[in-house]
């Protein structure tokens, strides 16, 4: 990667899910060494920002909305959007550790900010595709996809002036294993990539990055690689809010960002739902803070 420079956005926020930890995820993977080791890496770190969880106003949706805690939500996004838009400008490559997943909410209105067309990959047991209506908890960390494509109520222009829509075509989905009906829907009638587990099986996970690596940087002027905890089988990342079984491996999770990382074309990162509060000494931050060293190109030689 030619990407020398790296901005850290810390957005310990739990707000945006039912079950708290997350909000701790951030101060674990510092813990497990992730600042150390980008270091060692050669990046030189021009910016370490922490988003302070807004508070809540209360446990219920707001008046208009179905979205619990609406107005913290709101006021992360923006903040994170804030700090990743700067970091874009300044030519470093955003990073984002949350915190659920809604703090990609944020990094997405950064993002399309300066990027024309975005491309995202999106590792996830989760779809990220329900609004306000279709949501069965009103939690935002199951909607930033939904409202990245601007199918949601809240828009990213809500979180900074000046965002764009994510592209459909540009939009993969990897590892997900529960999909509501309507997100079901949402894939089907938009033709959003979609790579479940069962591919990933059949054509190894090799395969399946060349064609999210073809599908995200189509036409695109960035490319952007989302990393939920959740992803993961949990018997490699026990710390996650709601585990799936028959998740990536240490060794798929691995491989596939060393893919992409071969290519030099993520041009930014997050990762969430690492939930401190489930996780067993660490394992989930370890092994997410590895992650985040292969999607920058750590190798053994």
């Amino acid at each position: 990667m030619e990407q020398k420079r790296i901005s850290i956005v810390s957005a310990p926020f739990g707000l945006g899910s039912s079950r708290p930890g997350t909000e701790l995820g951030p101060e674990s993977m510092k813990a497990a060494g992730l600042l150390r080791q980008i270091k060692q890496l050669g990046f030189e770190v021009t910016g370490e920002h922490t988003v302070h969880e807004p508070k809540a106003a209360s446990s219920e949706a707001g008046a208009s909305s179905r979205i619990k805690h609406l107005d913290a939500v709101r006021a992360m996004s923006r903040r994170v959007a804030d700090h990743v838009s700067d970091a874009v400008r300044e030519g470093s490559f955003p990073l984002v550790i949350g915190g659920d997943q809604s703090v990609s909410i944020g990094a997405f209105a950064g993002l399309t900010k300066h990027y024309e067309r975005l491309g995202a990959i999106c590792f996830t047991a989760y779809g990220g595709l329900l609004d306000e209506a279709s949501s069965p908890t009103g939690d935002a960390n199951g909607m930033p996809l939904a409202i990245a494509l601007g199918k949601a109520g809240f828009k990213l222009t809500d979180a900074i002036e000046g965002a764009r829509l994510l592209n459909k075509d540009n939009l993969v989905l990897i590892g997900v294993r529960h999909l509501e009906p309507e997100e079901r829907e949402i894939i089907r009638s938009e033709g959003i990539a979609f790579f479940s587990m069962y591919d990933i099986d059949k054509l190894g996970i090799e395969r399946v990055i060349q064609k999210a690596m073809d599908i995200a940087g189509n036409g695109t002027d960035g490319i952007h690689l989302s990393v939920s905890a959740d992803g993961l089988d949990p018997l490699e990342a026990p710390g996650v809010g709601f585990p799936i079984p028959g998740g990536l491996s240490y060794r798929e999770a691995h491989f596939a960002c060393e893919l992409l990382a071969e290519t030099g074309k993520i041009t930014s990162m997050d990762v969430a739902e690492v939930n401190a509060s489930q996780d067993e000494n660490r394992r989930t931050a370890r092994l997410a803070v590895g992650l985040v060293m292969s999607a920058l190109g750590k190798r053994i030689i």
